[in-house]
C-alpha cells in the first residue's frame, strides 16, 4: 500500500492547525450526556468526524445498527461502556478500541451506575451532527418521516422484535 496522492501541492506549509482546548464546553446536552463535537465534517473537509461523548450512569445508546457509507471506531476514555461488535456485547474500559467497517452491526450503551467517556470517529466524514442533535425528537415523531431522517443520516437499524432472529432492517 502507499500513501495517497498529495492535496497539498504548497512548497513552504500552512498555519490552519485548529486547537479546541479541554475546557470546551460540549456542543450538545442531553439529560446527563454530553457530546462535545471535536472533528466535524465540515472542519476537516470531510476526511473524517470526531466526537466526545461522556455518558451518564445508565445511559442508554442507539440499538443494533449499521452504515453504508462510513466506518465507526470507538475508544473508551473512561468508566465502562458496552459495545456490541455484531455478535456479542463486551464491556470495555479505558483503552479499549473497536473499529466497526462499513456495513458492520454495532451499538452500544453505559449500563453501569457510573459515568463513562469515549471518542467516537467517523470516516469518512459526514454530517453527524444534525443526527445527534434531533435524534431523539424524530424517534418521538416516528413514521415516515423518522425513517427518512435515519436513511439521510446513513443509520440503518435492526427491527428490535427480530433482532434475536438475525433481524431484518427498517
Amino acid at each position: 500500500m502507499s500513501y495517497p496522492e498529495p492535496r497539498y501541492l504548497g512548497e513552504n506549509g500552512e498555519i490552519n492547525a485548529v486547537h479546541r482546548p479541554a475546557d470546551t464546553p460540549p456542543d450538545l446536552i442531553r439529560g446527563a450526556n454530553r457530546t462535545h463535537y471535536l472533528a466535524t465534517h465540515a472542519a476537516t473537509g470531510g476526511e473524517f468526524g470526531l466526537y466526545r461523548v461522556d455518558m451518564g450512569p445508565k445511559a442508554p445508546g442507539p440499538s443494533t445498527h449499521f452504515h453504508r457509507t462510513l466506518s465507526e471506531s470507538f475508544f473508551i476514555l473512561s468508566g465502562a461502556v458496552r459495545l456490541y461488535d455484531g455478535e456479542r456485547w463486551a464491556t470495555c474500559g479505558a483503552g479499549d478500541f473497536l473499529y466497526v467497517p462499513v456495513g458492520g452491526l454495532h451499538a452500544f450503551k453505559n449500563d453501569s451506575d457510573d459515568p463513562a467517556s469515549m471518542l467516537l470517529l467517523f470516516s469518512p466524514g459526514a454530517p453527524r451532527e444534525e443526527y445527534f442533535e434531533r435524534v431523539a425528537e424524530m424517534a418521538q415523531r416516528g413514521g415516515q418521516e423518522f425513517a427518512d431522517f435515519l436513511v439521510r443520516h446513513d443509520s440503518y437499524f435492526l427491527d428490535e422484535e427480530a433482532a434475536g432472529a438475525g433481524g431484518t432492517r427498517r
